[in-house]
């Protein structure tokens, strides 16, 4: 099995994982290593498209997860 699909195969999981998960700051987390993981299988397949899209997704929970954090220091 290709190197890169297994590295997709790992951030679909931890994104589906982070979608059940209760605790906000794991969830973010999940989602953002989840989300490098599928950035990096879709660069590989070249779809712009997508790539985009894992841009912004793993932007919008780097976003919410330092919105928690600074949150908690308030």
């Amino acid at each position: 099995m290709d190197i890169f699909k297994i590295i997709g195969a790992v951030g679909l999981l931890l994104i589906s994982i982070g979608v059940i998960t209760k605790k906000r700051r794991i969830q973010d987390l999940l989602y953002i290593v989840g989300g490098l993981c599928l950035e990096t299988y879709s660069i590989y397949l070249g779809d712009v498209i997508f790539i985009i899209l894992q841009i912004i997704f793993t932007l919008a929970a780097v976003y919410d997860l330092v919105k928690v954090q600074l949150k908690k220091l308030v």
